[in-house]
């Protein structure tokens, strides 16, 4: 079994090789913690990229090994030790290893602390249903440096033209709009419609109903079919039984807990300086890439105002898993909202509405009505609504509450951030 391990290791390394020459788009993200043994997990969305973030980043760093679990011979070996001593046979005794799909390998949790305590340097990526961030505490004995990879961001998309004019910029917008970031359609010019539809069913049956076991598949299916037609759109547990037809609250919950893990999901809460309130508010629903709400949601044509307020979500809740800020929406009495309140420690940075048709005179007093309301309660003064086009400051006065507001358009505020 040992030549085997080693000649699958060979042949993996071949394949490593034909990676590293591929193109690759810089994620802006650091691999944290490589001079140090901790351990570094990377996780994400199925298919975003996580691997090949790895690889190139490592390439840079200096000699690795690589073993990718996801080859059914390599999975059956019981004695782990061969592993590592290919690994070293292979790459000529490397400083870091890169262990992909590591969630694979039986008990391998018992295998990476047990490398860890040796002293060595470990990099693990793998499904996020099997390499969840709140059971990594649990499956590592020590600390480990978590990096997120999230389909690619519109800066990150713009990184297949060189010096895009603001005409060029604009048109990639639409498209980043529409289809999203994923990276594999975009950089072998695959349909994306059935990618993405291929993905989401994968993500839900392989990463979800297999792992939990869930018996009514096609409850949770609908579910996420019902969230992705009613993106950015408020939603309670309560009321999700009525629509879905699945009864109980609790079930709700799980089956939405269970798409949020899997990171195709997320929802924020409603603003307010009580806890227990803003948990028995209703929340609102976002998805990590657009092009899944247009490849699968029931709607034949897409709410672009939708579309424009999932993409700042999106940005948003980056920055919030980096611990940067909190994101909540806000809402009074009077039903009126701001689609989203920046919190920082215990003040409200910023406030921004997204208004993809400022043309439209109702719309907009609407959207500024709203904002400067959340501003005299929320006592902030760093007010934002992104645009289509609008790019603007002005001062504005409302029943004697008066503030400075900018407009922005939504691909410069993507590019500055």
């Amino acid at each position: 079994m040992a030549q085997i391990t080693k000649d699958i290791l060979i042949l993996q390394k071949r394949e490593l090789d034909k990676r590293i020459k591929e193109k690759y788009i810089d994620r802006g993200n650091e691999l944290k913690g490589l001079n140090s043994n901790i351990i570094k997990v990377i996780i994400g969305p199925r298919r975003a990229g996580k691997s090949f973030f790895a690889i190139h980043t490592l390439d840079k760093y200096g000699n690795f090994g690589y073993v990718n679990f996801d080859d059914e011979k390599l999975i059956e070996t019981e004695n782990y030790d061969e592993v590592i001593t290919a690994v070293n046979s292979v790459y000529n005794n490397p400083k870091v290893i890169l262990f992909d799909e590591i969630q694979n390998l039986a008990k391998w949790e018992l295998f990476v602390n047990r490398l860890q305590r040796q002293d060595y340097n470990l990099v693990i990526t793998g499904s996020n249903a099997q390499l969840l961030s709140k059971e990594l505490a649990t499956h590592l004995t020590g600390r480990c440096f978590l990096t997120y990879i999230f389909p690619f961001s519109f800066k990150e998309y713009l990184q297949f033209e060189e010096e895009p004019t603001t005409t060029e910029i604009k048109e990639k917008l639409s498209n980043y709009l529409i289809y999203g970031g994923y990276p594999e359609p975009l950089l072998k010019n695959l349909g994306y419609g059935d990618y993405l539809s291929t993905l989401f069913g994968s993500i839900i049956y392989k990463d979800i109903v297999k792992r939990y076991k869930i018996r009514s598949a096609d409850e949770i299916e609908n579910l996420a079919f019902y969230l992705l037609s009613n993106i950015a759109t408020e939603y309670s547990y309560h009321s999700l039984t009525k629509i879905s037809g699945i009864k109980s609250s609790h079930t709700i919950q799980k089956y939405l807990g269970y798409l949020e893990e899997a990171l195709i999901f997320f929802s924020l809460n409603r603003f307010s300086y009580k806890v227990k309130e803003q948990l028995a508010s209703n929340k609102k629903i976002y998805c990590i890439d657009n092009g899944f709400i247009t490849a699968k949601s029931f709607k034949l044509s897409p709410d672009i105002g939708k579309l424009y307020e999932n993409l700042v979500a999106i940005e948003l809740k980056k920055k919030e898993m980096k611990n940067k800020l909190s994101v909540f929406y806000w809402k009074n009495p009077q039903q009126e909202e701001v689609d989203f309140v920046l919190k920082k420690g215990a003040k409200v940075k910023q406030l921004i509405q997204v208004c993809f048709n400022i043309s439209n005179v109702k719309t907009k007093d609407r959207e500024i009505r709203a904002l400067l309301k959340a501003s005299r309660e929320l006592k902030c003064q760093d007010l934002l609504i992104i645009t289509e086009n609008y790019d603007n400051e002005k001062n504005i006065e409302w029943f004697g509450i008066k503030r400075n507001i900018k407009f922005l358009p939504l691909w410069k505020w993507l590019l500055e951030k």
